[in-house]
């Protein structure tokens, strides 16, 4: 296990920001990050966890605690059940179940980050989610001072949202169960209607593991989500913002304003999202509020490839991110009425 102190934090961070730790830790086994999250727990020592570091803003002036970097490895694979040692790098755990021939995560391919980190947020994209095969979460439960064994259910995952996500000081994870397809080296039915169309099938149909992977692969490097030190567009979170849901009610007045704006034809996206909800779309509405792709003149402005992404242009601060941050917020809300809400996770600093 690894100590060091006054540690940088920004280059455990895909958006390459924020300050250093106070002391950090890099545990390279369940036992070790058990031992530091316990004698943080012990000593009353504020405790921040990290794994790909893709979904962390961290505040210029860093963390005062213990910074706790979870790199342990472990991908087993029995029949068609998988599981992950949280510290596993995600997209490559991806590959490795299309090469065995495995469906369930191969339109999840791409994404930065760690495999922990997947249950927490529920992480989804082109028409999977992880909540779809994940059967177990094996977490370190700080209340109890034990490892815990919780099945999906316990999980409570929603779009985007977990139970991790809703109690963010209990539970540690440390492993992943996932129960994968056999398919005969095919994908698992096309959802999502860009993926569809790259494919070129109807929604429904399976094409080969493969190739679903790799469509994927392009249709996020062509919006800047996959990680390419190069391209500052990658100097990212990925989307910043999660798809507003909005009641029945709180719609129809989204939609007058967008009439209003917009004009009498004027449509927003609108996605059945339960009993009396509708998604919209996070992008659509910072676009047609007039922030258009490279929006921005300092170091930190909106990805030219997609209008979802805060990006670091090399140099900026936290600070430089969040006033961004806090200008498309409040031109969306005055424009549509709608407050978007960030997905990553703020340390010592809030929008």
């Amino acid at each position: 296990m690894q100590e060091l102190h006054d540690a940088p934090l920004a280059p455990l961070t895909t958006f390459r920001l924020g300050g250093p730790a106070t002391r950090l830790i890099t545990a390279t086994t369940d036992a070790e990050v058990i031992a530091a999250v316990r004698e943080a727990d012990d000593s009353g020592t504020p405790l921040l966890l990290i794994g790909g570091g893709s979904n962390l803003v961290i505040g210029d002036k860093g963390f005062d605690g213990t910074a706790l970097r979870i790199a342990t490895k472990g991908f087993s694979l029995d029949g068609t059940t998988l599981e992950l040692a949280a510290g596993e790098v995600w997209t490559d755990a991806v590959a490795r179940t299309v090469e065995a021939g495995l469906a369930g995560i191969e339109c999840l391919a791409g994404i930065p980050g760690s495999a922990g980190a997947t249950p927490i947020q529920n992480v989804g994209a082109y028409g999977q989610e992880v909540s779809s095969t994940i059967t177990e979460v094996i977490a370190y439960d700080r209340t109890a001072g034990e490892t815990v064994t919780l099945t999906n259910a316990e999980c409570a995952f929603s779009y985007r949202h977990s139970g991790f996500k809703a109690d963010p000081e209990r539970y540690v994870v440390l492993r992943v169960r996932f129960a994968l397809e056999e398919a005969q080296g095919l994908s698992g039915p096309v959802k999502y209607a860009e993926t569809a169309r790259a494919l070129g099938v109807e929604r429904g149909e399976r094409v080969p593991l493969a190739v679903a992977r790799e469509t994927v692969l392009k249709l996020r490097a062509g919006k800047g989500m996959v990680l390419d030190p190069e391209d500052h567009d990658t100097w990212s979170a990925g989307s910043f913002f999660t798809n507003p849901i909005l009641t029945d009610e709180e719609f129809a007045a989204f939609h007058a304003r967008v009439k209003e704006r917009l004009g009498e034809e004027a449509q927003p996206p609108a996605y059945a999202a339960g009993d009396g909800h509708t998604k919209t779309s996070a992008a659509w509405l910072i676009d047609k509020a007039g922030f258009t792709k490279g929006y921005g003149t300092g170091p930190a402005r909106i990805s030219t490839k997609h209008t979802l992404a805060l990006t670091n242009r090399g140099g900026a601060t936290t600070e430089d991110l969040l006033a961004l941050a806090r200008e498309v917020v409040a031109g969306v809300h005055e424009a549509f009425g709608v407050t978007l809400v960030n997905e990553p996770v703020t340390v010592g600093v809030s929008l």
